[in-house]
């Protein structure tokens, strides 16, 4: 039986959608507050959500019994906690689904030999990028179990990037099942592709700085920040020392995450123009036209977002757009170098 056939590419892109879908669910998630509804884990029991009155008391009352419900939400209907448990049921099955469409079918494919020894070693680190992410899940949800009705926005950004990295490799093994033949390959332009997508990961932890300091609530105006200040002075005086205003200040945070745009945004426009330079295959153009085009509406979506101060779609938006551009930076490095 052939190895690393057509299924195997379907597995993977199937993968790809789940996380994406998992992505775009935990960011309603994040931007409805609905995060710590769920204040323990079951990973059979919980699968299904209250399925009666009693069990959805028991639920409830387990809810109060957090910071979340006695700092934040002691307004809280019966209603009012179903509609915030719901998003975070629902990010926590996706999340389940995402473990079995992984496993099962690897095992399947192990078990008829249908994986060649570098894509099985592949999918043993998908396996395992898998499994570091459910656990960064639950560590992230319990920082907001103690004290502070919130989560550390350290875990969130860990719990967010490792998501977009597993989705980005996962992605990569199917492209080089799509395109198993290896070509010359441009190892200047390929690094400066390379360079890109760290500056854009950074960003996407940045992003996910902000949005664990709630910090796109602030300064909503643009090309300025407050008071038509470039840089306002509450970026540098929130926290002490200076240096930790940029990782730990709401205000910081946003500076940051506003420069990172500017940046990314020229950077990709740099690779479109050395890529003038060289002949490029159909796949490569495509891969920076698309760049070019989603670099320039997620730009557009992030200072719309900043502008209206955080709507549900724009904040969602926002982060698909992130999404698409990592997935058009990891298709186009791929395209140049194999």
């Amino acid at each position: 039986m052939k190895k690393d056939n057509k299924k195997v590419i379907y597995w993977l892109l199937t993968g790809c959608v789940l996380i994406f879908a998992m992505v775009v669910i935990g960011g309603i998630t994040r931007l409805t507050h609905s995060g710590l509804s769920i204040s323990n884990y079951k990973l059979i029991s919980g699968t299904l959500p209250p399925m009666n009155d009693a069990q959805w008391l028991e639920a409830f009352n387990l809810y109060k019994q957090y910071p979340e419900y006695q700092k934040l939400n002691t307004h809280f209907s019966l209603q009012d906690f179903k509609d915030i448990y719901f998003w975070e049921w629902l990010h926590r099955f996706i999340g389940r689904m995402i473990g079995l469409v992984f496993f099962i079918p690897f095992l399947y494919f192990l078990l008829k030999k249908q994986l060649t020894a570098p894509t099985l070693k592949k999918s043993i680190i998908l396996m395992a990028l898998g499994a570091f992410q459910g656990f960064l899940g639950w560590y992230m949800v319990k920082s907001g179990l103690v004290d502070n009705p919130d989560v550390s926005h350290y875990r969130l950004a860990a719990h967010l990037i490792t998501a977009f990295l597993t989705f980005a490799y996962t992605l990569w093994v199917a492209l080089d099942l799509i395109f198993p033949n290896k070509s010359k390959t441009h190892q200047s332009f390929r690094n400066l592709i390379r360079t890109g997508l760290s500056i854009l990961i950074l960003q996407i932890v940045y992003g996910a700085f902000v949005a664990g300091l709630d910090a796109g609530f602030i300064h909503n105006h643009w090309p300025m920040m407050s008071e038509g200040k470039f840089m306002h002075k509450t970026v540098y005086i929130e926290q002490s020392p200076i240096l930790k205003n940029f990782i730990e200040g709401k205000s910081g945070v946003q500076f940051v995450h506003r420069m990172l745009a500017y940046i990314v945004v020229i950077y990709v426009f740099i690779i479109w123009f050395r890529s003038k330079r060289i002949n490029l295959t159909t796949y490569q153009s495509k891969g920076i036209s698309a760049l070019l085009i989603i670099v320039a509406v997620q730009f557009l979506l992030g200072v719309f977002t900043i502008l209206l101060q955080v709507p549900l779609w724009l904040g969602i938006a926002h982060q698909i757009g992130a999404f698409f551009l990592l997935t058009a930076m990891t298709f186009t490095l791929h395209r140049f170098s194999k």
